[in-house]
């Protein structure tokens, strides 16, 4: 992939991520989400030092990656949950691979043994990225929640650190 690279999120990318996290709940098969939040609402519910993005040879944002944490206990420090969106026009290039990359370093360095992931199974180009980054299927939770009138179930991920 030419001229692509990963660097940390700044608030000078809100427009872009928020605008391509938009085109990925457009989709219908990212998310139980059907609006962007404002960057305010991203800014809180995301743990600044794990936030990526990927940037074209311009500097324009090609997509992003960023965790939550899962609980606000202790014992569950070193588990996150992510979210990797791409630009449409930039699907099917390794940019999320990338972002991937680049999360787990710096999950890793920091101690965090655990990224989760929730998926929808129709979402099948994000489970064979999961499944490469090395991910695996803890489950399916059926009927887990609605999305646009009808149920959907979500397939858990996770990657557990072999160093941690």
């Amino acid at each position: 992939m030419a001229q692509v690279t990963v660097r940390p999120m700044s608030a000078d990318d809100a427009n872009r991520v928020l605008a391509i996290y938009q085109a990925g709940l457009d989709g219908s098969n990212a998310s139980f989400e059907t609006t962007a939040p404002t960057w305010t609402a991203f800014d809180a519910a995301r743990l600044p030092q794990h936030r990526f993005v990927a940037v074209d040879g311009d500097g324009a944002v090609l997509g992003w990656v960023a965790v939550s944490p899962t609980s606000t206990r202790p014992v569950y420090a070193g588990v996150v949950e992510h979210s990797v969106y791409t630009d449409p026009a930039a699907r099917g290039q390794g940019v999320a691979g990338l972002l991937l990359d680049a999360l787990i370093t710096s999950t890793e360095a920091a101690g965090i043994w655990t990224i989760q992931s929730v998926v929808f199974g129709e979402n099948t180009a994000s489970l064979r990225l999961h499944q490469r980054a090395g991910f695996r299927v803890i489950g399916v939770r059926e009927r887990v929640g609605r999305h646009h009138g009808r149920w959907r179930d979500v397939i858990l991920l996770e990657r557990r650190s072999p160093t941690i």
